[in-house]
């Protein structure tokens, strides 16, 4: 590669985050950092582009966190709240740089519509609201950000299709339940895959802990980031110690090179 290419995790954990509300669970009164973890999304740079996967109900605190001043580009994989929530605080981005470019399927967009009505008024638009410029996309057209091509797949979240995206030698992938052989084949050769593993248990919608390790059999990769994860996956250091030599657990604020 021509460019270093990092991608930081700005958020590793499930819908209800890490510690959950209320919980009394051991791991969401655990003292290790590694076990906080805010709603799942990654930070992506290479030269000077930054571009962000998700933005869930924690982005503001994800992106103040790691010190970020500009975003180029947002990526949807899917409309759920756990990753699309966070929408309004894009609007010091807006004030800086003006609207801001989202890549999501045409089906996102119009759930976006609907719950951010105002976002989306042509008419009478509230002054200082987020500006969003909607660039729709699709499982068989790959698309250009950065100068870098990015490969659009798609899985399926219990009967949701959700994207995943891959970027040179890094795919990542979330809320995957299944996915299709067809689409398997554009992941393969990568070099380092995120993938979801919510728990030990089966879970209707999402890979369990098994299903993510025969999932990274399949595919390869030189390296493994398991993400979107439960408190009740246990410790982080436990969990960890488990798990074959190129899988890991990933963490909130962790850095990667590809």
């Amino acid at each position: 590669m021509d460019s270093t290419f990092t991608v930081t995790f700005l958020g590793t954990g499930t819908s209800q985050g890490i510690p959950v509300i209320g919980s009394n669970h051991p791991v969401c009164k655990s003292l290790d950092p590694k076990d906080k973890r805010l709603r799942v999304s990654v930070l992506l740079r290479w030269d000077d582009f930054t571009c962000v996967i998700d933005c869930g109900p924690d982005f503001r605190q994800q992106i103040l966190r790691e010190n970020v001043s500009r975003v180029d580009a947002i990526l949807l994989t899917h409309e759920h709240s756990d990753h699309t929530a966070g929408l309004d605080d894009i609007r010091p981005f807006n004030f800086m740089q003006g609207n801001m470019p989202f890549y999501a399927h045409k089906r996102v967009f119009k759930s976006l519509h609907e719950r951010f009505a105002y976002i989306f008024e042509t008419v009478n638009k509230y002054p200082g609201a987020p500006s969003v410029e909607e660039i729709e996309i699709d499982k068989d057209t790959p698309f250009i950000i950065g100068g870098k091509e990015v490969i659009v797949i798609e899985a399926f979240h219990d009967k949701l299709p959700v994207l995943g995206f891959r970027v040179e030698g890094f795919t990542y992938l979330t809320d995957v339940k299944t996915i299709t052989d067809k689409e398997i084949e554009k992941i393969k050769g990568t070099k380092v895959l995120v993938v979801n593993a919510l728990r030990e248990e089966e879970h209707y919608s999402h890979f369990n802990l098994s299903e993510a390790l025969d999932f990274v059999q399949k595919v390869k990769p030189e390296t493994t980031y398991f993400t979107h994860i439960s408190h009740i996956m246990g410790f982080h250091e436990e969990v960890e110690k488990k798990l074959p030599q190129n899988v890991h657990l990933a963490f909130d604020t962790l850095t990667i090179t590809i």
